[in-house]
């Protein structure tokens, strides 16, 4: 099992992401980087940010950071919206939706790649995954 929150698992799905013929074909035009800010709540007190840089298709990276770089697109949630994600069982064009999820930059891009972005949480609930909350 791979613990979340980690750079073990943001490696894991960076190389998870990478060798996923749907992914790849479904975002084979995206263009654009992403922060997931995971604010606290009471499952987990700590903000946490991840990092991607998608591209083509390709996830160039994959990181927790401290830092805020400016990104094309911010998704902010609570930690156990975005485990609720991570596991599947939340759609995140769902959670945008309903106000689970706050989106900083172009939203309507993110809807027209809807289905990369279900290939994405597909290949996160696909990683053997030990939630930090449940230690």
């Amino acid at each position: 099992m791979i613990p979340f929150p980690s750079d073990q698992w943001a490696q894991h799905f960076k190389d998870a992401l990478n060798v996923n013929p749907n992914y790849h074909t479904k975002a084979a035009d995206w263009e654009g980087d992403f922060l997931f800010i995971i604010a606290p709540d009471t499952a987990y007190p700590h903000q946490l940010t991840l990092y991607l840089d998608l591209w083509h298709g390709t996830c160039r990276a994959a990181q927790f950071t401290t830092d805020h770089p400016q990104t094309a697109y911010t998704l902010t949630g609570s930690y156990s919206i975005w485990k609720q994600i991570i596991q599947g069982t939340l759609d995140p064009l769902r959670a945008i939706v309903r106000g689970y999820l706050s989106v900083q930059g172009d939203s309507r891009k993110i809807m027209d790649y809807a289905h990369a972005a279900q290939e994405l949480v597909s290949t996160a609930a696909h990683i053997p995954t030990t939630f930090e909350d449940t230690k």
